[in-house]
């Protein structure tokens, strides 16, 4: 038995798998998003970290009661990518977490990308010149947080704080620290160029190692916590979008993985690092020789909870029996694919990939007297997917044609959502019978790291395992992708006319 621990944006998940894959046990611990000012998204770091003790203890407490009594071989750590907290020389919090949509840096994102530098950094990093990446949010603090600036003693993300508390070092594996803006993807160190632009020293950021990297002997208290075995090792894995992949098996070419939890992303496999001189997707590391290429897109899962609950209030308390989100599914089924030429951009936090426009703004296109609240609750999810498409038209440029998508993270347990990605991309998409492709990534990752199966990564033990753990397959509608496709056209004549007014 493994656990797979998935630090995400919208909650941290533990989730306890056999050597197959099937899952044991699981528990997930939900928080929110703070935003003190217009442009400004945090998260407590105490919280997320007590999200994981506690999603842990409940992990292990259901195993006890089915009776489930091995230990695990070792806990593996997935975490989303783009957060920063600045902390002292004891390793205590001086910030929040900064997360990856926060716009503060904007200008500073702005005005790097259109430089010589902008472009190097591109080449070296594989990281877009973004205000999510640690490079720019670090350059703000520089300028705007002096005093605090002089008193950091490490620039982190969530993962390294739970090892540092756990081991006492600073570490940080390869894939996300490809994910920051700061680190050299072919070198494996940090980058000078990076280092410079920010004003830091190596030594104010973790040590670097592989994903494989396995850490013994964790603090006895805090395992006590988590009511693991004070011998149990921690693999230290990799950023959750990289883990995604591999969890789904979305490792051979022509198969995409599409993950959408609070945000989306869309990613293929690639033994080369993505240099396109348009700077429209991002190159994170996973293992050697082993690049994620692909995009982000920052609203996912978000919209739909904006809609459900700015919109569908008093549906939800007159159909009381019903979970609002299956009820905001029932209503975007009652309309028809196209939402009858209602077209919403659904930038409502700026925008990632292809466009990395922090500036971009939500829009609904079209309005016409017959257009009901279910009309705007499907363009709304069909917004959502036409931003997920236009970075998947980026990727097939890049790295050729894409024939297969498997779908994961939370929306991939809606038929419907995942049936309107088929139709957009007109290809057929799969659906493991566990959506939490993340942790059972990092699982994969921490069985290889205890020898205790076959590598992963090569194609025949990838579709073997996919072929294994593949429930649902949705064919695309030919019918549907028709309309999709022209109200596709106006989606992206849309933005280029509004970019301006952004």
């Amino acid at each position: 038995m493994i656990i797979g621990l998935d630090i995400g944006t919208s909650s941290t998940k533990a989730v306890a798998f056999d050597l197959a894959g099937e899952v044991l046990a699981q528990y997930s611990i939900p928080y929110p998003i703070l935003n003190p000012a217009e442009g400004y998204y945090e998260q407590d770091p105490e919280t997320i970290y007590y999200a994981c003790i506690e999603s842990l203890s409940h992990v292990m407490i259901e195993l006890q009661e089915l009776g489930i009594a091995q230990k695990p071989a070792c806990i593996a750590v997935s975490s989303a990518m783009h957060g920063l907290i600045a902390v002292d020389v004891e390793g205590r919090p001086l910030t929040n977490c900064i997360i990856w949509a926060d716009r503060r840096s904007e200008d500073i994102a702005t005005e790097l990308l259109a430089s010589e530098e902008g472009r190097l950094l591109y080449q070296q990093t594989g990281t877009p010149i973004h205000p999510m990446s640690l490079l720019c949010k670090t350059m703000w603090m520089r300028l705007h947080e002096q005093e605090l600036f002089g008193k950091t003693y490490k620039f982190i993300g969530i993962k390294e704080l739970l090892f540092y508390r756990l081991f006492g070092v600073f570490v940080i594996d390869h894939s996300v620290a490809s994910a920051t803006g700061l680190f050299d993807i072919r070198r494996l160190a940090w980058s000078g160029l990076a280092l410079g632009l920010a004003g830091i020293a190596t030594e104010q950021l973790s040590t670097p190692v592989p994903v494989d990297y396995v850490l013994r002997s964790p603090n006895r208290d805090i395992t006590a916590l988590m009511r693991i075995p004070e011998d149990t090792p921690f693999v230290i894995a990799g950023s959750d979008g990289c883990l995604a992949n591999l969890g789904v098996g979305a490792v051979k070419p022509g198969v995409a993985s599409v993950t959408v939890g609070t945000s989306g992303a869309i990613r293929v496999v690639s033994p080369h690092p993505n240099g396109e001189h348009k700077q429209r997707l991002f190159s994170y590391l996973l293992r050697p020789n082993e690049y994620i290429i692909g995009g982000a897109v920052n609203n996912g899962g978000v919209l739909r909870n904006w809609f459900r609950d700015n919109f569908l209030t008093e549906l939800t308390q007159m159909e009381a029996d019903k979970d609002a989100t299956v009820l905001l599914n029932e209503i975007v089924d009652s309309v028809v694919p196209g939402a009858e030429g209602l077209i919403f951009l659904p930038y409502l936090t700026g925008e990632r990939a292809p466009y990395w426009n922090a500036n971009a703004k939500g829009v609904y296109f079209g309005i016409q007297l017959h257009h009901s609240r279910a009309h705007f609750a499907r363009a709304m999810m069909e917004g959502m997917l036409y931003a997920i498409y236009s970075v998947g038209m980026a990727l097939e440029e890049n790295t050729g044609p894409i024939h297969t998508i498997y779908a994961s993270g939370g929306l991939a347990r809606s038929a419907i959502w995942v049936q309107m990605l088929s139709d957009i991309f007109n290809k057929p998409v799969l659906v493991a019978n566990t959506v939490e492709s993340s942790a059972w990534g990092a699982a994969l990752i921490g069985m290889d790291a205890l020898g205790l199966t076959r590598d992963t990564s090569t194609e025949e033990t990838a579709a073997a395992d996919t072929a294994n753990h593949m429930e649902h397959y949705y064919m695309p509608s030919k019918e549907n992708h028709a309309v999709y496709r022209e109200n596709f056209k106006q989606f992206e004549r849309l933005y280029q006319k509004l970019e301006g007014e952004f």
